[in-house]
């Protein structure tokens, strides 16, 4: 029995031995800005060991080349999004600000500016946390600004709390082809797209402020992507105002068909619910739920947005002024102004004749309008015989009865949201 004991304790010395040895390894680097800064700050991203804290004091840092990091359990922080600067402004290489490609890394309190592309780009990692961290291009709304601000693509459990994002020529805040995210308590303003969903899975998007864009919340899904068929995503509490500013996207770019005051779009995804939001002031919509417009040789691409749920938000006044050929399409088909929650009614042609599948319609319910004297609206645009016969089109303001009910949506938990 002693003997027995004794390799116990042995054991257990020697696995105490190891985590004691790996909490001690753990450290925080601190730098500053000053003319090393580009090699000291790569270096300590390239050195840091798992668990360290990379630690920014506050001042302004002249960086001349991207920057990467690939090693997990990291946090890199400043001293505040407008204390501690990142300038990318006289980047010479790289596609990007910063690349992250490790996992459980927290990016928190300071700001990257003026990046030759992409802002802060993260590809392929499993939970990615952004805290307060601010993107911007400071010369204004220009289609030589890098496309994006904060960026992470095809990665899980992605959280994005109390961010600020100024000026992308695609989209601010952007999550691509992954699962389970949320983003929350931030602004994004002046950007083509201010906050954009595609082809994701699972997310919820709430308390935020999508302002001065040209489209304010964008849930998209596209073809010829590895990962298709977005879906389960949540859109509440946010504040979508005053999206003015003229796409300034560059030629080509899908975000560039989209009209100046678009407030919240949906196109091509299921089961989304559209709730609680404020939406005010958008000269092209309120809320806009569209199949996507182009051809695709995609088979396995299902270009139509179904269960789509919009209840219980607020509209201010939308659609006075349409933009773009989108707009003025709208606009011959509905008049103006436009009503809050547009559909443009396109469906597999099948389900135009026979109706649609149990639960898979566009449900529209308990909107209010914040102007006592009218009513919340809706139209359904009815495109299919637009492009038919056009001698008998008319649109649909009545809201629809789709059979079934629309699906709930559970919310989102990501593992490290606990521990922030």
């Amino acid at each position: 029995m002693t003997a027995r004991r004794n390799k116990a304790i042995t054991i257990f010395t020697g696995l105490f031995a190891i985590f004691a040895t790996s909490a001690v390894r753990a450290e925080t680097i601190m730098l500053a800005p000053g003319p090393d800064a580009q090699d000291q700050l790569q270096e300590a991203l390239i050195l840091a060991s798992p668990g360290d804290v990379i630690h920014l004091q506050a001042g302004f840092y002249e960086l001349t080349d991207g920057l990467s990091l690939d090693v997990s359990d990291i946090v890199l922080e400043g001293e505040g999004m407008d204390k501690t600067i990142l300038s990318f402004k006289e980047q010479a290489s790289g596609s990007e600000g910063l690349l992250v490609t490790s996992d459980r890394v927290v990016l928190r309190d300071f700001a990257v500016e003026d990046a030759k592309g992409d802002a802060i780009k993260v590809n392929n990692v499993d939970q990615i946390t952004f805290l307060r961290i601010r993107t911007e291009w400071t010369g204004g709304p220009k289609e030589t600004n890098g496309a994006y601000g904060l960026y992470p693509v095809s990665s899980t459990n992605v959280l994005i709390d109390g961010a600020v994002a100024i000026g992308a020529s695609d989209a601010g805040i952007y999550v691509g082809q992954s699962q389970h995210i949320i983003v929350r308590n931030s602004t994004a303003q002046y950007n083509v797209a201010g906050i954009e969903i595609e082809n994701s899975y699972f997310a919820d998007v709430h308390d935020n402020l999508a302002t001065h864009n040209t489209g304010g919340i964008l849930v998209f899904d596209l073809p010829e992507l590895l990962q298709q068929g977005g879906h389960d995503v949540r859109v509440f509490r946010n504040k979508v105002i005053d999206n003015d500013t003229p796409n300034f996207a560059p030629e080509g770019n899908i975000v560039g068909t989209v009209p100046m005051g678009t407030g919240i779009m949906i196109t091509a995804n299921r089961n989304v619910e559209i709730f609680e939001n404020e939406i005010d002031n958008n000269a092209t919509s309120g809320v806009l739920i569209a199949k996507y417009p182009e051809d695709t040789a995609d088979e396995n691409y299902l270009p139509y947005p179904r269960n789509i749920h919009v209840h219980d938000n607020l509209f201010g006044t939308n659609g006075n002024a349409p933009d773009l050929e989108i707009g003025a399409l709208i606009a011959d088909m509905a008049g103006t102004p436009l009503p809050d929650v547009i559909w443009d009614g396109a469906v597999p042609f099948k389900q135009y004749l026979f109706g649609l599948p149990s639960s898979q319609g566009i449900y529209v319910q308990n909107n209010k309008a914040k102007d006592a004297a009218r009513q919340s609206d809706f139209v359904n645009l009815n495109a299919i015989m637009y492009y038919l016969f056009k001698p008998l089109h008319s649109v649909r303001r009545s809201v629809p009865s789709h059979a079934g009910s629309p699906a709930t949506i559970a919310p989102v938990q990501l593992p490290q949201d606990e521990r922030e």
